[in-house]
């Protein structure tokens, strides 16, 4: 018997939410915009302890982002974790986190790019989790509609992500669990105890500043690790600012892309807002959702 994906409860007003920083230094300014918004939902906002600490490249050592984050997990008056931004660090401490708690009382955690090591192990648990802005990207200029999003989904419940169409996109329709996230990090999974299954699932997959024969490197990866091999679906969202050679690749990342997915029978869509733009929906990791393709683009249901 398949076991049921447990859903945090909706937020509502006078919830109270943590930040915590499990990857990259961050400062105080980057946060100001954040704070103001999530007082216009309404929320209670506690920091994490150790929030604005610095270990060189870290927001503060392994013990300290360890700390902050199992308070907040194991935290019962707490409904939502906001990780105020990736880069590197989660999968430093991943493996020393204790979520017995935290499976008792689930509650929402929102993030994307380095925190996508956490969806996952959601996703092992069977618990909901949110792909989605992050507190540091608030401030930026073309955020309104990824911020909009991230709201409906942890108020609402519900959402919806379109993209045009593109000449790789694969048609058809199929109603899956979603999961995936940062390539990199989901590559980086393999052979750990959070290792994404993708079995009869609906991945998707989005990357920045990478170079193109490290990108073919990793889904050359995947393919060999079997994880295309029973995917009902496949979305590809931004692949920003892609780096080439001095010796040039010989293709841009679609034509790359391109030859993973060549013959498939299972619906594809390129080029989907998730990923690190501004315009960067949020998506519930682990939610069965509704993926369509037809020849004017893509959508994703929930």
């Amino acid at each position: 018997m398949v076991k049921e994906v447990m859903k945090p409860d909706l937020l509502q007003r006078g919830d109270k939410i943590g930040i915590v920083a499990p990857s990259r230094v961050i400062d105080k300014t980057q946060m100001e915009r954040a704070y103001k918004v999530f007082s216009e939902w309404g929320l209670e906002v506690q920091d994490g302890n150790n929030l604005y600490n610095k270990s060189g490249y870290f927001a503060g050592t392994d013990e300290q982002r360890l700390s902050d984050l199992q308070d907040m997990l194991s935290d019962t008056s707490m409904k939502a974790i906001f990780c105020a931004r990736g880069g590197f660090g989660m999968t430093k401490i991943i493996d020393d986190l204790d979520l017995s708690d935290f499976k008792k009382n689930p509650k929402w955690v929102i993030g994307f790019s380095d925190i996508t090591a956490l969806h996952l192990a959601l996703n092992r648990l069977k618990i909901e989790s949110v792909h989605g802005l992050m507190p540091v990207q608030f401030g930026n200029k073309e955020v309104g509609q990824s911020i909009d999003s991230l709201k409906k989904l942890l108020f609402e419940g519900k959402g919806e992500v379109i993209s045009q169409e593109h000449k790789l996109n694969i048609e058809g329709n199929v109603q899956a669990e979603l999961v995936g996230g940062n390539l990199s990090l989901v590559v980086e999974s393999l052979g750990t105890p959070t290792e994404i299954d993708t079995k009869g699932k609906i991945l998707f997959l989005e990357e920045i500043d990478e170079y193109l024969y490290k990108i073919d490197r990793m889904f050359n990866q995947l393919k060999r690790a079997g994880k295309f091999d029973h995917l009902k679906g496949l979305v590809i969202g931004d692949f920003s600012s892609m780096k080439d050679t001095a010796i040039p690749f010989g293709t841009n990342i679609y034509g790359l892309i391109g030859k993973y997915i060549n013959g498939w029978d299972i619906p594809v869509a390129l080029n989907v807002p998730i990923g690190h733009e501004d315009y960067n929906l949020a998506v519930p990791v682990s939610r069965v959702v509704k993926f369509s393709v037809d020849k004017d683009g893509a959508r994703i249901n929930f």
